[in-house]
This record gives C-alpha cells, sequence and structure tokens, in this order.
C-alpha cells in the first residue's frame, strides 16, 4: 500500500503535502500520520518541513538525495519566487554566491527562516501589490518562479539587506539584456521613493538612459541602508553616498 500510495503521488509531484495525501486516500489523519512516519523512517520520504515531503526515488539513500533549492523553495509558499540576491546570481548579475536563498511571497503567517537539507531559505514578505514581474522556469522538472531580472534589481534596491547590499546591484545596471523601460515601469510601480533616488544616481552614474521622477521631499535617505551613514551628498537625488565603492566605473 505505502509503495502504492508513493507512485501515485509521484506522478503529481516529488513533493507532497499531508492535505494532498489526505484529499487523494481518504484515510483518517490520525492513521495518516503514523503512516507518513513509518515512511520516513524506512527512507521513502523525507520531511521538508512541516507536513511537506520529498518522495525519495527507489535506490537512493535516505540522506543523500534532494532537490534543487530552488526546486524546493517553489514549494515553501503558494504563491512565491525566487528573488532578490539568488536570482541575481541565478541571472549572472552578480559574482557572489548567496549561502541563503531568498524567496519573495505575499502570504502570511508562516516562519521567516528555514533551514532545509543543510540550505538556509529566507521568506520575504511583501504586501500583494509588490509581487509581480515573475517568469517561471524548469528546475529539475520542476516548474520555478523567479523573478525578471528588471524585477530582481528593483527588489534589491527596494530592500538592500536581502542583496548583500547595492554593490553588485550597481555593477548589474550595465547589462546589455536589461529592459530600461520595464525597470521604469517597474520602479514607479513599486511605489517606494527610496528606492527610485538609488535606482536614479546609480543609472545616472553609469550612463544609462531612465526617466524617473524627481524627489520632492528635502530629506536625505541612505544610499546603501546596509552601510554606515556617513557619506557625500547627492543633492540631485537627495540621497548620502555613504559607499563610493557601488558607483560604476
Amino acid at each position: 500500500m505505502t509503495i502504492e500510495i508513493l507512485k501515485s503521488m509521484a506522478k503529481e509531484n516529488q513533493v507532497f503535502s499531508f492535505a494532498q495525501l489526505y484529499q487523494k486516500t481518504h484515510i483518517k489523519k490520525e492513521m495518516l500520520w503514523v503512516i507518513l512516519s513509518r515512511m520516513e523512517e524506512k527512507g521513502f520520504i523525507e520531511r521538508i518541513e512541516k507536513g511537506k515531503y520529498l518522495i525519495i526515488p527507489l535506490g537512493s539513500e535516505k540522506g543523500k538525495y534532494t532537490l534543487h533549492e530552488f526546486a524546493i523553495a517553489s514549494y515553501l509558499e503558494d504563491p512565491c519566487a525566487i528573488s532578490y540576491w539568488s536570482a541575481l546570481h541565478y541571472y549572472g548579475l552578480t559574482e557572489q554566491i548567496p549561502t541563503t536563498v531568498f524567496v519573495q511571497t505575499p502570504a502570511r503567517k508562516k516562519k521567516n527562516l528555514l533551514e532545509i537539507f543543510g540550505v538556509k531559505y529566507q521568506i520575504v514578505r511583501v504586501k500583494a501589490d509588490k509581487f509581480f514581474g515573475c517568469r517561471k522556469d524548469w528546475i529539475e522538472e520542476t516548474p520555478v518562479s523567479i523573478t525578471d531580472k528588471e524585477k530582481t534589481i528593483i527588489d534589491c534596491l527596494d530592500k538592500p539587506y536581502y542583496a548583500g547590499g547595492i554593490i553588485e546591484v550597481a555593477k548589474s545596471l550595465k547589462n546589455s539584456s536589461l529592459d530600461y523601460n520595464r525597470l521604469t515601469e517597474y520602479a514607479l510601480k513599486i511605489d517606494n521613493f527610496a528606492m527610485v533616488r538609488r535606482l536614479g544616481h546609480l543609472c545616472e552614474k553609469a550612463g544609462v538612459p531612465i526617466n524617473l521622477p524627481q524627489p520632492h521631499s528635502k530629506k536625505y535617505l541612505l544610499l546603501d541602508p546596509t552601510m554606515p551613514k556617513e557619506g557625500k551628498n547627492d543633492p540631485r537625488w537627495r540621497l548620502v553616498i555613504n559607499n563610493d565603492s557601488v558607483l560604476p566605473k
């Protein structure tokens, strides 16, 4: 019975939830938890998080088999997308390899930090109107949602602490494959004046053609909120340039 259940679930996906299994089998929940526990003990499945399991293929050893971290991330929230530093690296826009997988979602009421099979996952929760600009890629036969290049840059400037600061974002602005019209559209859609200022300043220094509104507020904000507050002022964009190393050469 155990093998037949797994075969049936595997036809749909390599990861399944307790709710999906219950819906398919209609076995009493108390008994179903016992079955899942025995499956895990025998090495047929491995728990990803509470109520979510990875099916271990026959012939594979438990503890030594896993899916690509992006594939696993795609099952953590619904909806969600690989984003920030992880997406920046995925597109080759940074040489720095993040040690954490960053996942963006408008979903609520769950943990923000997870460790699964030795990999750390940072769940970044955003308002529903900030969750857009995603594309689908297939990774290990799993459809994975990833923010597109332009949205990735906007997100990293919106929340630089999930991108390791903005130094790598600044370098990526000269990438010839970027759609600067889309970048402008996304920047205005996010509705974050600090992010618009950062993008305007960096694009100006990089010689990138982009049309963004000038700030009306006289208050100065930090170019890089992950760095100390000292630096020269940019009166045009009302920014404290507290990280000279981000300026494109």
